[in-house]
């Protein structure tokens, strides 16, 4: 009985970890509704518009160019997908509470694109210095996921980007975001 039982717990643990990732899956983008039914101003949430390769992806889900997309109009809008992910330490009183964990695209316009790739050293310095700006102040507290507080991130973070390299970023994506308690 005791091999049957060391050979069902781990079956039954793999069986219960694919169904609940399967129930967890993000909408794909066929049946996630077009962004002009959601309401162009809002940004896309965790999930929706993200590349499986990280880097730089061009806009591509058939909208015109007239739409409103990169607001720069300087051509199609695109995106810069940081080549990793930024982990924001959570401190209190000096002890480690856990470690917030975001993947982050700016919106520029496909001709701003390789400028943006080349100053991706420097963005990442400037987004990473408000993030734990952000974390201090207690921004990543409490239910830091409701579409307000998400909205306030992007535009904290999307000012402090435009301050380092001007308008040629007109947004910021939150395509992750996940807290690690420790």
């Amino acid at each position: 009985m005791k091999k049957i039982f060391m050979f069902t717990v781990p079956l039954l643990a793999f069986v219960a970890g694919a169904f609940g990732g399967a129930m967890l899956k993000p909408d794909s983008p066929e049946t996630a509704p077009p962004a002009h039914e959601t309401g162009h101003d809002d940004m896309p949430s965790a999930g929706q518009n993200g590349s499986a390769d990280h880097g730089a992806t061009s806009h591509g889900d058939g909208h015109d160019k007239d739409e409103g997309h990169g607001k720069s109009g300087k051509g199609d809008a695109a995106w810069f997908t940081f080549s990793s992910q930024f982990f924001v330490p959570l401190a209190r009183e000096g002890d480690s509470d856990g470690m917030m964990i975001l993947t982050l695209s700016l919106e520029t316009s496909a001709a701003e694109l390789e400028e943006i790739a080349r100053q991706e050293h420097r963005l990442r310095d400037v987004l990473l210095r408000q993030l734990l700006i952000v974390a201090n102040m207690g921004g990543f507290d409490g239910n830091f996921t409701t579409e307000g507080r998400l909205r306030g991130l992007r535009k904290t973070l999307l000012e402090a980007v435009q301050v380092s390299v001007g308008s040629k970023v007109s947004g910021v994506l939150i395509e992750d975001i996940a807290r690690q308690s420790n």
